[in-house]
């Protein structure tokens, strides 16, 4: 078999050659892996074969040790380190024997299988040469440009793959050592100083002992800023890209190189290439982040902690500012029509934000002057400008500081929304909708939108709403955090009332225009829409929403009869009956938690035939939207709710086994709870089957770790649903809650998302323990007994666990006290052998009111148990 001519076949014009040799080479790697993977790595390696049979092999293998997917990297990951060690060591003396090919293609590839082998193999102690064989090229006398450009690219992969851990302090002294001297001016190809500014870049996580070491650290700064100013723009801007990276790793060393820094930038921002100037204002918004992140830390601007917090934004504002603030002037002639547009006055006007977080009151003055100078000119440049720069420091001043400026400009603001310019009315939008979204407080002591401005904004917004649809687009978010304000103010939102007709109208119109090329007016505009309901003010609008209910209704049927001719067209139906679907959720939860219930009653089957069309037409997006509606649906209608699941089953328990689309699962689960309380016992008859696919759901590898706390916690309430019945599937529940807390012990604390996680699944266990002893109090309490022992020594290791959350601690909590009431006198001995719970809840009762109220309960039911 030539595997040259097989990789060329595979990528012929002729779909048959394609065909047979891709065949060929799947059948091949089935049948003799280790082989497989040899001549592969023999046909990168050697340059007297074709550029495209060795690009399609390095490929090959790249993709033979490496996944996405976490449950195929392991399988591959595996398959690796079972191949024979000698062909193992075949291979990898090729891929090293590559990165010196006179084929830049190859030796890239080569650098990037050397990373995915290494990945594998330095974790298991397993290569351990291969570092000084890369450092070897480095060093050896007659070593050639590109054997050092492919050996620097390969180191660089190598720390982007592995953790700091895996290697040696040597290791990483000596991989700096080659890699500074790499981008050091004396090195006279341009290729390898890139590659080692690139590969420097990767390696800074491994260099913590060499930034604590104040020598070793001006070394590796000084050649960083050097290369700053280099004559090629792409090693500028990589040396740029590293300071971003030092700001962010290494912020409490930068003391003593913050004036150099300065001017680097101050000069790039100036004067350079965009790539370079984008890096430039990239270091100060990392600057930022790590001085809020400081304060968050600390409690406040004033509390930074001197030691660590060198405050130099605050140093730098009075040169920073007015830096930044020019770039504002630099905008693209249409860079409104294109959301992903990234250009200097974008990222300067964002840099400006952070800098407004970070020190507050302080900015406003040097931003008002800019604003005051430019808001009127002529040129279109200066007016967008001045309401960006507005727009961009509205969050982190005082509100004291800010309303005054608010309250005088709003006129203006709403003035500017007729201006010439579409790019100017899509800034000022987009500032009216974070004035909106910041400042609007009805019950507040100063609110910006009163009874008296209230007319004239809405009917700015409704006729902007018309304009084009980038500017529309920001008019409905507008409108959506116009809304948002009214929410937690409750019957003030009846001001909203006499607009609201008009406003649906309009948001409705502008979901529906034909002019509209991108999806996001369409998604703005429901997104308003549904936060317009959710704040209004039911006794006085229950016919409006009514009315809306029969609108979207009718959308949603409309979308069965879109005419669907390729993948684009389904994705619009998808899109659009998800955003349908969403609406519905929102009026559907509005009215059934008022005294309108009946309106949905009365819609509830022409709603479930819809649901279930929806369902018909197989998309994950709508999928979720649709689940949540009918979740929602189930709670308006309770015990009715019978009549629908015959048919809405299928649909569930698909969504329940869909372990791929782990979000749709997710959400069928939370879908499971609510349906188990609308209908109680009568959820009886499908419960043989939900449990069949909830346990084995548990047990399956493949389904994210996020979905295994909502079961848990939907044990709880199958159990309360019907009670004492869920006696049959304790032998099968019970296990899977013990391995569950058993897993917790093992999971790493040094790891935030880990931590988290920690804390969802604890909630999971303690929920279902909760609902199974709820639901079987009474006759058969007893057969909890068994389990009662685990589920104290688990509740005691939480309660010791000081990462814990409040709503464990209160899951926790709840769970002693239905472990007393379920089991009575039966669990007086357990409660005199496990005394943590005294301390614990007289910890609980000195924290806030819900969790005080279940400890003083759950103590009343201990004592009560323990008395009797």
């Amino acid at each position: 078999m030539d595997i040259t001519q097989i990789l060329q076949a595979a990528q012929s014009p002729d779909a048959n050659l394609r065909t047979v040799a891709e065949n060929n080479l799947t059948q091949f790697q089935e049948q003799n892996l280790p082989n497989f993977l040899l001549s592969l790595s023999v046909e990168l390696s050697n340059d007297e074969k074709p550029p495209e049979s060795r690009r399609l092999a390095g490929i090959i293998l790249k993709n033979s040790l490496d996944a996405k997917d976490s449950a195929k990297k392991d399988l591959l990951t595996q398959q690796w380190v079972s191949v024979d060690p000698s062909i193992k060591s075949k291979i990898k003396e090729s891929l090293l024997v590559t990165l010196g090919s006179s084929v830049h293609d190859a030796r890239r590839t080569s650098s990037q299988v050397i990373a995915k082998v290494a990945s594998i193999e330095i974790p298991r102690r397993e290569w351990q040469d291969l570092i000084a064989k890369l450092l070897g090229n480095m060093t050896s006398p007659g070593a050639s440009a590109p054997l050092k450009q492919a050996t620097l690219e390969a180191l660089g992969y190598v720390c982007e793959e592995i953790s700091p851990q895996h290697l040696e302090q040597d290791q990483v002294n000596a991989v700096l050592t080659a890699v500074v001297q790499g981008m050091n001016q004396t090195e006279l190809s341009p290729e390898v100083r890139l590659a080692a500014v690139k590969a420097l870049y990767n390696a800074l996580d491994f260099a913590e002992s060499n930034f604590a070491n104040e020598m070793e650290r001006n070394y590796i700064m000084k050649v960083v800023c050097d290369t700053a100013v280099s004559k090629e723009v792409e090693i500028r801007q990589a040396a740029f890209e590293c300071l971003v990276a030092i700001a962010s790793t290494y912020y409490s060393h930068l003391d003593p190189y913050m004036q150099t820094i300065f001017i680097l930038t101050a000069n790039a921002v100036k004067g350079d290439e965009e790539a370079v100037a984008l890096q430039a204002v990239e270091f100060w918004s990392a600057i930022c982040d790590e001085e809020i992140a400081l304060q968050e830390e600390y409690e406040g601007p004033d509390d930074g902690n001197s030691t660590i917090h060198f405050r130099f934004i605050e140093k730098a504002l009075p040169s920073l500012v007015p830096m930044l603030l020019e770039t504002l002037l630099k905008q693209e002639e249409d860079q409104d029509q294109d959301d992903n547009v990234w250009n200097i006055s974008m990222s300067g006007g964002t840099c400006l934000g952070l800098i407004a977080r970070t020190v507050g009151d302080a900015i406003v003055p040097l931003v008002m002057p800019f604003v005051e100078a430019n808001i009127t000119k002529p040129d279109w440049h200066c007016r967008e400008a001045a309401t960006f720069a507005f727009g961009s420091i509205l969050e982190g001043p005082s509100v004291e500081k800010l309303a005054p400026l608010v309250q005088a400009g709003l006129d203006f603001l709403l003035n500017t929304m007729n201006d010439s310019n579409s790019q100017v009315k899509d800034t000022t939008a987009w500032t009216l909708g974070r004035v909106f979204e910041l400042l609007h407080s009805p019950a507040g002591a100063n609110p910006i939108i009163n009874n008296s401005n209230l007319p004239r904004i809405v009917a700015v917004l409704l006729e902007s709403s018309k304009d084009v649809p980038n500017v529309a687009e920001k008019v409905c978010g507008a409108m959506y955090f116009l809304a948002q304000g009214y929410e937690d103010a409750e019957s003030m939102s009846s001001v909203l009332t006499p607009y609201l007709p008009n406003v649906i109208a309009a948001l409705l119109n502008a979901a529906d225009r034909a002019d509209t090329t991108h999806f996001r007016l369409r998604a703005s505009a429901y997104e308003a829409l549904n936060e317009i309901v959710r704040v209004s003010n039911i006794p006085e609008t229950s016919g409006i929403i009514g009315q809306l209910l029969q609108e979207i209704m009718r959308r949603l049927n409309l979308t069965f009869d879109l005419q669907i001719l390729s993948s684009g067209d389904k994705e619009k139906q998808s899109d659009l009956q998800a955003l349908l679907c969403g609406v519905l959720q929102v009026i559907i939860q509005k009215l059934s938690s008022t005294d309108a219930k009946s309106i949905i009653v009365q819609t509830a089957d022409q709603l479930m035939v819809l649901f279930l069309r929806v369902f018909a037409c197989h998309s994950s997006t709508v999928h979720e939207e649709a689940m949540l509606a009918i979740g929602a649906l189930a709670y308006a209608t309770g015990p009715d709710f019978e009549k629908y699941m015959p048919n809405f089953f299928i649909y569930l328990e698909a969504g329940l086994q869909n372990y791929e689309e782990y979000q749709v699962c997710s959400i069928s689960v939370g879908v499971m709870g609510d349906i188990c309380r609308a209908l109680e016992d009568k959820i009886l008859p499908f419960c043989d089957r939900i449990m069949t696919v909830l346990l084995k759901d548990l047990s399956n590898s493949m389904l994210n770790r996020s979905v295994k706390p909502p079961i848990f916690s939907c044990f709880g309430d199958i159990a309360l649903a019907i009670g004492e019945n869920f006696e049959k599937y304790l032998p099968f529940a019970m296990p899977m809650l013990q391995g569950a807390a058993e897993i917790l012990g093992t999971l790493d604390q040094s790891d935030d998302d880990m931590v988290d996680y920690g804390n969802q699944l604890r909630r999971g266990i303690f929920e279902a323990y909760s609902g199974i002893l709820q639901g079987i109090k009474g006759p058969k309490a007893q057969l909890m007994i068994p389990y009662a022992t685990h589920l104290l020594q688990f509740t005691e290791a939480v309660s010791k666990d000081r990462s814990r959350d409040e709503s464990v601690t209160k899951a926790a909590v709840a769970v002693l006290g239905d472990l007393a009431d379920t089991l009575g006198k039966s669990s007086k001995d357990l409660f005199q052998t496990h005394l943590f719970h005294v301390e614990f809840l007289r910890e609980c009762l000195d924290l806030d009111d819900e969790v005080r109220d279940t400890a003083s309960w759950a103590q009343g039911m201990i004592n009560q148990a323990v008395v009797s």
